[in-house]
């Protein structure tokens, strides 16, 4: 394990935790696998399914960040991470294991951390595609606030262009 890499996961996340250390080992595993290292483009995309602790690792140690466009949410909840790269087209998602014993925090967080990744998680290809890459979208004033946003976030109301903020959703059912 890269001591001095963790102790600057767990500065930047602000504590240490067995989520944290989740997303350490999922950066490891996509290291070892993948050959992923940082990436200050979007060369390397990560998607995860959860927004726990673990993705402060994610962000740091792979550059897969949000504002770049490279770290995409897929909100399912699961602990799973999906890495991409795009010059050469791999893939790799990896899932957590559930853990087979009782573990006290530090434990946990030791087991995590001292493990190997072949123990941790378990290893297939992603079931979606890669995510296009980030686009530059116009701002769109919304006629109901007046505040801007991205126009693939509009919505019409009433004939008025308006942010999600503003519009009303009209569903029956289905």
């Amino acid at each position: 394990m890269d001591r001095e890499l963790w102790e600057k996961a767990v500065g930047f996340h602000g504590h240490q935790c067995p989520g944290l250390a989740i997303g350490f080992k999922a950066c490891e595993a996509a290291r070892e696998k993948m050959g992923v290292n940082f990436s200050p483009d979007e060369q390397i995309v990560c998607v995860t399914e959860n927004d726990a602790c673990g993705v402060d690792a994610i962000q740091l140690i792979t550059g897969c960040t949000l504002g770049k466009g490279n770290l995409i949410y897929r909100g399912t909840g699961k602990m799973a991470f999906s890495f991409f790269n795009r010059s050469n087209g791999e893939n790799l998602r990896m899932i957590l294991r559930p853990s087979s014993r009782e573990m006290d925090r530090q434990e946990r967080q030791d087991y995590l951390l001292n493990a190997p990744v072949d123990e941790i998680f378990d290893f297939g290809s992603p079931t979606f595609e890669l995510p296009e890459r980030a686009r530059l979208l116009n701002t769109v004033i919304c006629e109901m606030c007046g505040e801007g946003a991205p126009e693939h976030r509009m919505r019409l109301s009433g004939g008025k262009r308006v942010c999600l903020d503003c519009f009303k959703d009209y569903s029956r059912g289905w």
